[in-house]
């Protein structure tokens, strides 16, 4: 009796024995058991002086058998000062015995802050978070580029002014133009633009991109949200443009306003001789309502696009507008589209279907020639056009219909053929080489060369970019 109980607590000892094994089989002191990183390299992106930067993270994996503890993980290198790092949860400039079971992995979060470099261009700033491990040091470069900006913090320009390329400025709060002031953007200006900042013009504004050199107004929040998603093309960074009624004869050209709550908006009282706004080859994109809205005044656009807009893309109330070769392309990501590419508001006095705003105001005249309105969503809405002084023109359109006094020498229901491929998250409203759009413009209504610098020939295409069988 005696031997068997002897016999019975040795057999629990050894499956006890057993199990421990099971769950704890030691760490490795092998020097050739090392961490793996998901990158050798973290790249920050381009990160303004001065500035916290956003968070990059990489991982680090333990894909042997046995735990590892890595001994010591430091920064290091003559910058090291400009990084903060967040190892497993705990912040910190060093740390020792960081663990990690077998086939685990742990996050390495990284923040930087960085100098003022020495050029007016991005400056590659780096250091090397190293890891010892069982003696052996491996290392992970980090690297973020230094912008030098400008900063404008509730600023309001009472006289002219004059912008340049020389550096980007990064604007709070609000940039206002004053009545009576002119702001002018030279070729290759970029402003910035931080959470909730606006750019109001009550005076005037002058915006001079070129092909080579456009101006830019966009978020202030670079690298990517997650993976290979840009925040450039992430809407609400920003509010926008408003265009005040006491604003007259401003003008844009070659310029790029992405990024948006609200995209551009233009009040006016009626009384504008001339357009209030002409606008050359611009691009209006990604705002997270539209991303141009006039009201009682006027818009002359030759050669612009309009894309990207949660609320529709373009809205004209009232005011007399002409849109000569113009892209409405709507492939919104983040939201239901709630409205038209092309929205027409106070029409005619019949209360139904005119949008009558009972202000006595014209109605609205508006021109579209030669231009494509084609993307998700509905292309236009615009109640009855009887009695009004509404006109599209060799248009192509998404939606089925018949030409009529209205409508004349339109292409109803076919695909322009962007280049767009919405699922990449590539958005490029040019035209593939198979497109009806092509050659398909009224030569009546010429164009100067787009927005690329493509002239447009005596067979021009609908929209606002040339077919070149060789663009890349």
């Amino acid at each position: 009796m005696a031997m068997k109980t002897i016999i019975t607590f040795l057999s629990i000892v050894v499956v006890a024995l057993g199990l421990a094994s099971c769950i704890e089989d030691g760490f490795s002191t092998s020097p050739s058991d090392q961490p793996a990183f998901s990158t050798d390299t973290l790249y920050m992106g381009v990160v303004f002086t001065g500035d916290p930067s956003p968070t990059g993270r990489f991982m680090v994996y333990n894909r042997h058998e046995k735990s590892l503890s890595i001994s010591d993980i430091r920064l290091s290198g003559e910058n090291a000062g400009c990084f903060r790092v967040n190892v497993d949860g705990v912040s910190g400039n060093s740390f020792n015995d960081v663990e990690i079971r077998s086939k685990d992995s742990i996050y390495v979060f990284v923040e930087a802050t960085l100098p003022e470099v020495s050029s007016n261009a991005p400056e590659a700033i780096t250091a090397q978070l190293d890891f010892t491990t069982n003696g052996v040091v491996s290392s992970v470069t980090l690297r973020a580029d230094g912008q030098n900006v400008r900063r404008l913090r509730a600023e309001t320009l009472v006289g002219d002014t004059r912008l340049d390329a020389t550096l980007p400025y990064q604007v709070f709060d609000s940039l206002v133009v004053a009545p009576g002031a002119t702001l002018t953007l030279e070729p290759g200006t970029t402003l910035y633009f931080h959470d909730k900042a606006s750019l109001i013009v009550r005076g005037c504004l002058i915006a001079e991109g070129t092909p080579e050199l456009p101006v830019n107004m966009t978020g202030d929040r670079t690298g990517n949200v997650v993976g290979d998603i840009s925040f450039d093309i992430m809407s609400r960074q920003w509010t926008g443009i408003y265009f005040a009624p006491t604003s007259a004869g401003s003008s844009m050209s070659h310029c790029d306003v992405r990024n948006t709550w609200q995209g551009v908006v233009i009040d006016g009282d009626g009384a504008g001789v001339g357009p209030a706004l002409t606008l050359r080859n611009c691009r209006f994109h990604n705002s997270a309502a539209l991303v141009l809205e006039a009201y009682h005044t006027s818009v002359d656009a030759t050669g612009c696009e309009f894309a990207e807009g949660g609320g529709g893309l373009v809205y004209l109330h009232g005011g007399s507008h002409r849109f000569n070769h113009c892209t409405f392309a709507n492939n919104y990501l983040f939201s239901a589209i709630s409205g038209p590419a092309l929205g027409l508001g106070h029409v005619s006095s019949d209360d139904k279907t005119g949008f009558d705003d009972g202000s006595g105001l014209p109605y609205v005249k508006a021109d579209i020639i030669n231009s494509i309105i084609y993307g998700l969503g509905a292309d236009m809405s615009h109640g009855e056009l009887d009695g009004t002084d509404v006109r599209v023109h060799r248009c192509l359109l998404k939606s089925s219909g018949t030409d009529d006094d209205f409508f004349t020498d339109c292409l109803w229901d076919v695909d322009p053929l962007y280049r767009t491929v919405r699922s990449e998250y590539f958005f490029d409203y040019r035209l593939q080489p198979e497109s009806p759009a092509i050659g398909a413009a009224d030569p009546e209504f010429p164009a100067p060369a787009d927005a690329y610098g493509n002239e447009r020939g005596s067979a021009a295409d609908l929209g606002a970019y040339v077919f070149v069988e060789t663009a890349e």
